[in-house]
């Protein structure tokens, strides 16, 4: 058996034997170890689904992927891996679910995956063991279907082993070191004793220059190994088998099979099985199981079947396939499938660590097997995959997620899959968790929170007499009840004041002797002076944009960098790892995570300068906020009645206003001393739903949205923000890479009861010729407005577009940026 190798694969489920495939066909020497046979963990119940559409754009792309992979499998490999392209149906209650698909149908056209809409009467008259009276429409993606697990993860590690990958079963991994070169992966040998399956006294070592891991339902095993944290915890997925149906087997005489059928209102799925029905229910209270450890025993087992539990479920689908009533159960199942917080899975490099990966928490494993496969590939052999897949990395998930949290989560999450998908939802479990100490002050105003890396943030201000549920309740894919509050805190920050809540923005303290030459090369633009700030983006190796940074120099190697909050760790392991690998170069260089440490308040509109005179304490108080003493762009460290504060002369709205920087164990006082003073000059609390539409107005992109790891700063439209004159990491790959696309900013004539949420098809001439990245209000050009990408040749100012909504297409027009203020004269201005 082989002891050193390029790749070694921790896992022989469907994702591990995709990602062998895929290593090994890149050319790396690649080995796969597997504590129990192939398919042994969750890949051998799974109900081998293949919903091809996702409303995640790099899980769509995942998915899509395997869905065309394994077409090709048999060709390739002589094994058949019972691929059945029989579509898959999504069915309708209720409008708000129609209004649902109609949202998926434009997310879909951006990922060129094809779809239909059929009504009630064409579904009675495809499959008329359908019920379809009480139903709205369905949407239908011929394209799906359903496949053998254990065949195709069969198929795939054949095709490993073609290309030269080595498959090793009854390997347990019990330890990993790492040497600064490589790693040293301890291993047993498994043997079966009394039915379990136990290490033996043979051990041994695997060095290997990469290891991925994925463990499936051992993840939290595999967590502690490596003394990380891994948010993938099983949840309990029971699915029935009936009986066959008399009444489909008759059917299936002289017609094909019926569809996976979705009625996601009901809760379940179902699809055809040898005559009969497979039933998949995502019923309330399925308790998370294996929270850290599975036990010695439990090898390709199942829990006891709770039928009580999925009753509703059963007969829901006996009421939409009335044929199944009569019809007896002949096989059930109980098993564990792995989910996370927010139901995408982790794949990625680990935090802290070097060349290890995880590819953990699917829930749809053999769906995402293939394409999670290419993707990592990508990000381990060239440095970065096509498409951004920062929405999947380990790394969005901060070391302040715990056990308890990640099960109660994922239960929540296992509860929501056909639960309906708002783009404005906030689920509820495990809140308030991350809280700012203004968090109750500002409940009591009516604060209605979102949350962001667990932190409770503020999206608007409702009534005071909101009852408590007022936000969930609310929600829509068109304008919920909260639009209004949000559009009158947009309007007031345009026309006085607003106060906004950022303490959740990350931030990072850089200094050392190493520090100016590290960061001049971590970033493409100019260092500030000392007192400056600018706005600066660090790159992948590959040119596209890796984090957008705001960067205060405090001190000749002293820097402040301020960045999104939700990527606190992914920001802060990425910037740990480059400042250790140039410290022999540079010098010595401090990397500290200060997130929790400052709190941060943005003050912007046309009073917020009167409002801070009101509470700075200064010598010269009627000029210590002038642009002489206190240009735009620039930090000082200023006095606000008690409370010491470093503030930016900075706002993402484009108004005159500034980001106050302060201690947090300060807040309350602060807020207090704000809010009397505010009161005089008209400034409204303001929350982050605002706050993103007038960012739109003035075409301040977002990482996230417009900035991502599949686009380049100066595809974004940055040029301002690079500097060609210096090397800095990624500039060249940059310059390679050329313009594929630009960003910009639209005005939309939409519908008059909804606005885009950034995730709809842009359109020239009947042709997608770009998507929307961010959507909302804008209450400057009382219109809906976008940012988003187009073709080159599409994105001159003036140029006339067509946005999908609802079904229907609407005019787009191509506008300058920052279409509001474009001289910035509001935020320059004076006084």
């Amino acid at each position: 058996m082989k002891t050193h190798v390029k790749a070694l694969v921790v896992g022989g489920g469907a994702v591990g034997n995709g990602i062998a495939y895929h290593l090994a066909r890149a050319g790396w020497d690649t080995m796969l170890v597997e504590r129990d046979e192939l398919t042994a963990g969750s890949t051998w119940h799974a109900a081998g689904l293949l919903p091809l559409f996702n409303m995640g754009y790099a899980t769509t792309h995942i998915h899509k992927y395997s869905v065309d992979f394994y077409k090709g499998l048999e060709a390739e490999t002589g094994l058949n891996p019972g691929f059945y392209v029989v579509g898959n149906l999504r069915m309708a209650q209720t409008d708000a679910r129609m209004d649902e698909y109609m949202l998926y149908s434009s997310v879909a056209e951006t990922a060129d995956v094809y779809h239909e809409f059929l009504t009630p009467t064409q579904m009675k008259d495809r499959w008329p063991l359908l019920r379809t009276d009480d139903l709205k429409g369905a949407l239908y993606h011929p394209q799906d279907g359903y496949i053998n697990p254990a065949d195709v993860t069969q198929a795939m590690a054949k095709g490993a082993r073609q290309l030269g990958a080595t498959i090793e079963r009854k390997i347990q991994v019990n330890g990993y070191r790492w040497t600064g070169s490589e790693w040293i992966v301890t291993c047993a040998r498994m043997v079966e004793q009394g039915g379990n399956l136990v290490a033996s006294d043979e051990t041994f070592e695997i060095r290997a220059e990469h290891v991925v891991t994925a463990t499936g339902n051992h993840a939290q095993r595999t967590a502690r190994l490596l003394g990380i944290k891994i948010p993938a915890i099983p949840v309990e997925h029971q699915y029935i088998v009936t009986e066959p149906d008399p009444m489909l087997v008759e059917w299936r005489k002289t017609n094909p099979q019926h569809p996976v059928l979705r009625d996601a209102d009901a809760k379940w799925y179902v699809r055809e099985e040898r005559g009969g029905w497979i039933l998949g229910p995502y019923e309330r209270n399925a308790p998370a199981r294996f929270l850290y450890d599975v036990p010695a025993s439990f090898r390709a087992d199942l829990f006891p079947l709770d039928l009580e539990r999925i009753e509703a479920e059963y007969m829901s689908m006996i009421h939409r396939l009335p044929s199944s009533e009569t019809v007896g159960l002949k096989d059930d199942y109980n098993g564990p499938i792995c989910y996370t917080p927010d139901g995408n899975p982790l794949v990625g490099p680990v935090p802290g660590l070097r060349n290890i990966w995880i590819a953990e928490g699917f829930s749809f494993g053999i769906t995402a097997a293939g394409g999670t496969g290419y993707y990592l590939a990508q990000m381990m052999v060239d440095g970065e995959a096509e498409i951004d897949m920062a929405s999947l990395d380990p790394r969005r998930y901060g070391s302040w997620m715990t056990t308890e949290y990640a099960a109660r989560k994922n239960e929540e999450c296992y509860e929501h899959v056909f639960i309906l998908h708002h783009p404005d939802e906030e689920r509820e479990a495990c809140r308030p968790l991350r809280t700012a100490p203004v968090y109750d002050r500002q409940k009591t105003l009516g604060a209605q929170f979102g949350q962001v890396n667990g932190w409770e943030r503020p999206n608007y201000y409702g009534p005071l007499d909101a009852p408590t549920h007022f936000d969930h309740d609310s929600r829509s894919f068109r304008r919920g009840a909260w639009w209004q509050y949000a559009k009158a805190e947009a309007e007031a920050l345009r026309e006085t004041a607003g106060l906004i809540d950022a303490t959740a923005f990350t931030k990072h303290i850089v200094r050392g002797p190493g520090a100016t030459a590290f960061l001049d090369w971590f970033t493409t633009n100019k260092l500030p002076a000392v007192g400056r700030i600018n706005l600066t983006y660090a790159l992948t190796p590959t040119g596209t944009t890796r984090t957008e940074y705001t960067i205060v120099r405090n001190g000749l190697n002293d820097y402040y960098l301020v960045s999104a909050g939700a990527w606190t760790a992914y920001d802060g392991d990425w910037l740990r790892k480059c400042a250790e690998d140039k410290a022999p170069e540079f010098g010595y260089i401090e990397v500290h995570d200060v997130t929790t440490q400052w709190g941060v308040f943005a003050l912007a509109g046309p009073n917020s300068r009167a409002i801070l005179r009101e509470v700075v304490k200064d010598a010269d108080p009627d000029t210590v906020l002038s642009n002489k003493r206190f240009p735009w762009l620039t930090a000082r460290k200023i006095e606000l009645g008690m409370c010491p504060v470093n503030a930016i002369r900075v706002a993402y709205t484009g108004e005159l206003g500034w980001e106050l920087h302060h201690p947090i164990e300060m807040q309350t006082y602060l807020w207090d001393l704000l809010l009397a003073a505010g009161a005089k000059h008209g400034m409204k609390l303001v929350g982050a739903r605002a706050q993103n539409w007038l960012r739109q107005e003035k075409s301040y992109r977002a990482f996230g949205t417009e900035l991502g790891r599949d686009a380049t700063p100066l595809e974004a439209g940055l040029d301002r923000f690079v500097d060609l004159s210096k090397d800095f990491q990624g500039k060249a790959a940059m310059l390679a890479t050329g313009i594929r696309s630009k960003c910009v900013t639209v005005l939309i004539d939409g519908p008059a009861d909804a606005d885009p949420w950034g995730k709809e098809a842009l359109l020239h001439d009947g042709v997608k010729v770009g998507r929307l990245t961010s959507g909302g209000w804008s209450v400057a050009f009382g219109k809906q407005i976008g940012m988003g990408y187009v073709r080159n040749d599409l994105a001159e100012v003036g140029q006339k577009l067509k946005l999908r909504m609802f079904r229907d297409l609407f005019d787009v027009t191509v506008v300058e940026d920052s279409p509001f203020d474009p001289q910035n004269a509001r935020i320059r201005k004076d006084g």
